[in-house]
């Protein structure tokens, strides 16, 4: 399977058009027709539903079109690095990262780097943690920053020192704001928005003990962003670690620690025994030099 012809799918996939995606790649139609009739050969499977006006994919063409933009993404990638293999150090360092207060120190941590070798470019994406993990697996991430529990049989990893805090964002004005701290006894009953990743629910599930079972979960999601919106428009109290809302506006929102406390670890994570970029592993040593965290 050529990388020419699965950005010649890609691109049909885009387009939902033959024609029209003959115009986008500059060859002719029966090119392209001719090449995706080989390539349904190759895999044994239709993966276009042919219709009157549009062409959509079929259930394997969809499951193609995420594997290839995979493939597209670490060809070029790939690519980048072979070009970075130069006498100044240079390149493009990939970071998945959840919101969480250890970004405050990787952010640090990419700026002090930088003023060593001014050529290297960091790239983030944001996402959950789970997420993340599997990109760094297949390859079109270098480094993840996780929030724990994940599994980590697979990886390399630095624990920060500092855990991160998981707290309830409410409104300012409400009435729960009075407490120094709030119980699983007080969230009861409340329309909560709980972190969507499974195994995080799992240790808040742990925390609540019994009284998760009764809870009122108006809302699963992954971005804090999202889940101080939903607070501030009254309809939720979200379950957040504090490092994730750093610049928090006290007169619409505020945090209240849990009691008991409850705490989650962080890590900064990449693939075992997968060879890096210089300009990837030089970031590397830098984090083990200056976070002064211990190698797992």
């Amino acid at each position: 399977m050529e990388i020419r012809v699965l950005t010649y799918f890609l691109a049909v996939a885009r387009e939902e058009s033959i024609s029209r995606a003959a115009q986008v790649l500059h060859i002719t139609q029966p090119t392209l027709s001719r090449q995706l009739a080989q390539l349904e050969a190759e895999v044994g499977v239709r993966l276009f539903e042919r219709g009157v006006r549009k062409i959509r994919l079929t259930p394997e063409g969809l499951l193609l079109r995420r594997r290839a933009e995979e493939t597209l993404e670490l060809a070029d990638k790939t690519a980048r690095e072979l070009q970075e293999q130069e006498k100044q150090l240079e390149g493009t360092v990939t970071i998945g990262c959840g919101e969480l207060g250890a970004m405050e120190s990787v952010a640090a941590l990419c700026t002090s780097f930088r003023e060593k070798y001014p050529l290297v470019r960091f790239d983030l994406y944001t996402a959950t943690a789970d997420v993340v993990r599997e990109r760094i697996r297949h390859g079109s991430l270098d480094i993840g920053v996780l929030l724990e529990p994940i599994a980590m049989d697979e990886f390399a990893f630095l624990r920060f020192p500092s855990p991160e805090d998981w707290v309830v964002l409410l409104r300012s004005e409400d009435p729960l704001a009075q407490y120094p701290a709030l119980t699983a006894q007080q969230l009861e009953g409340l329309p909560l928005l709980l972190p969507h990743r499974l195994n995080v629910r799992g240790q808040l599930a742990n925390w609540f003990g019994d009284r998760f079972s009764r809870l009122n979960i108006a809302y699963t999601g992954s971005l804090s962003t999202n889940s101080m919106l939903l607070v501030a428009a009254g309809g939720a109290y979200a379950l957040v670690v504090a490092g994730s809302v750093p610049f928090l506006d006290p007169a619409r929102l505020t945090v209240r620690p849990l009691s008991p406390p409850l705490r989650s670890g962080a890590v900064f994570a990449w693939r075992r025994e997968q060879p890096q970029s210089p300009a990837v592993q030089r970031f590397i040593d830098h984090a083990k030099c200056l976070l002064g965290m211990d190698q797992a």
